[in-house]
């Protein structure tokens, strides 16, 4: 006895599209292997971020490889702190028989929020190896304006 199955045309037509994408994929990989999506690639121009609180200030530390002092913008408000930052890369490469030249920009940003308020006018900040450190002191009463934070 032989039984009959019905196949409908979409399920065919996916099989047939999904063999298809994965031939492409596996030769296209092999041929181009820096354009592979890579985690590692999306974090090239992420902000890690640690907050630490004092008795009488708010501590701030930003991971900015890379990025140079006239590359950031800060803006302190009474409780929060926004860090905006611009990385360019360059990379050329001359071989025997071809040339390769890769660039690479971005813009990123980061707001940290503060539980309490703080001293807009005593907040400084500093730029050493990467790491970008800020020092917000605390306010017990009213608290200051909005103002564009420097970088030392």
């Amino acid at each position: 006895m032989k039984f009959l199955i019905k196949k409908s045309p979409d399920g065919f037509i996916k099989s047939v599209n999904d063999e298809i994408s994965s031939i492409l994929n596996r030769n296209f990989d092999s041929f181009f292997p820096e354009y592979i999506y890579n985690e590692e690639d999306v974090d090239k121009y992420a902000m890690p971020v640690e907050l630490h609180e004092k008795d009488k200030e708010y501590c701030v530390r930003a991971e900015l490889p890379g990025v140079k002092k006239e590359d950031l913008d800060i803006d302190i408000d009474k409780n929060h702190i926004t860090i905006n930052a611009k990385k360019e890369e360059e990379h050329k490469e001359d071989t025997k028989g071809y040339r390769k030249s890769e660039f690479r920009y971005g813009e990123f940003s980061r707001t940290v929020y503060f539980p309490q308020d703080i001293d807009v006018e005593k907040t400084t900040a500093k730029l050493e190896h990467g790491i970008l450190s800020i020092e917000a002191p605390k306010v017990s009463a009213e608290g200051g304006n909005t103002k564009k934070l420097t970088v030392n």
